[in-house]
């Protein structure tokens, strides 16, 4: 779920949306969704640069699919494999080897829309990472963790592509991304409350993730690892500056850091951590 676009963020004068057109860049814009009708209209009109906008849905019982549809999206199904394996899948059905990535809550702004414009597609090791602007509500946080997060998005799938992670996934490359002007706009979180139950919601697939690669828990080291999450968002990064949605999101950290690990020794237990 996201929230509206926040208040003195400009999108831009955003062109009738088309699904496959003839003179736009030679980039598929990918997109994996599920119950993003709130905004899956908005990310496609910002991507209409691309000749290809495929949007991979997981099931959506909202109109997902039918905004898509009517934007001019190839839309195809798949049910959800985790992200990074859903995104691999994604980037899989594209009918370019460029690949522009973004998730059913993310904008191009219009500053990023035109630096695309100006890339060029010649040599295939090169990618671009983009800012990354979040927001909790209409409320862009500016401090913390989050503040200057970079990620990679445009690339070409014959020499990168993103990592089997089933959450938290990245996209793994042969050569260090150029900088692309411009931000994404990461509509991600509707309010505080959502800050915190997606990090609930996250722990099981992290505790996964741990155990396949054979870590182990300890219990004493929960806290020191909870308290050093909640002082380096909170105050080393200047999370305070952003108030109560500072606060938040560092309590959202120590969840992250914390709950997974928990999860590992709750299932070491014989109690039921929903761990495979």
């Amino acid at each position: 779920m996201s929230a509206g676009t926040a208040p003195g963020v400009r999108v831009g004068p955003i062109a009738p949306a088309s699904g496959s057109a003839p003179g736009r860049l030679p980039i598929s814009a990918v997109i994996i969704a599920r119950n993003a009708a709130d905004r899956i209209g908005e990310v496609l009109r910002s991507v209409d640069i691309c000749s290809e906008r495929l949007v991979l849905d997981s099931g959506s019982i909202d109109d997902t699919v039918a905004i898509a549809g009517a934007a001019g999206a190839r839309v195809e199904h798949q049910p959800f494999l985790g992200y990074g394996p859903q995104k691999r899948r994604a980037v899989e059905l594209a009918a370019h080897d460029w690949i522009l990535s973004l998730d059913a809550d993310e904008v191009l702004d219009e500053e990023a829309r035109e630096a695309c414009l100006r890339v060029g597609l010649a040599d295939p090791a090169a990618c671009w990472s983009i800012r990354r602007r979040t927001f909790v509500g209409r409320a862009e946080v500016l401090h913390g963790v989050w503040r200057g997060e970079r990620v990679v998005r445009l690339f070409n799938r014959t020499t990168a592509g993103f990592k089997a992670a089933l959450v938290h996934e990245e996209v793994e490359t042969r050569r260090r991304p150029e900088r692309l002007a411009g931000s994404i706009l990461h509509y991600s979180y509707a309010d505080c409350r959502d800050v915190i139950a997606r990090s609930l919601r996250y722990a099981p697939l992290k505790a996964r993730i741990l155990r396949a690669n054979g870590e182990r828990a300890a219990l004493w080291t929960l806290p020191i690892r909870g308290l050093a999450a909640f002082l380096k968002s909170f105050l080393i990064r200047g999370g305070w500056r952003d108030g109560g949605v500072g606060f938040v999101i560092a309590l959202g950290r120590v969840i992250d850091s914390t709950l997974p690990r928990a999860l590992l020794l709750a299932d070491d237990r014989g109690v039921d951590a929903d761990l495979p």
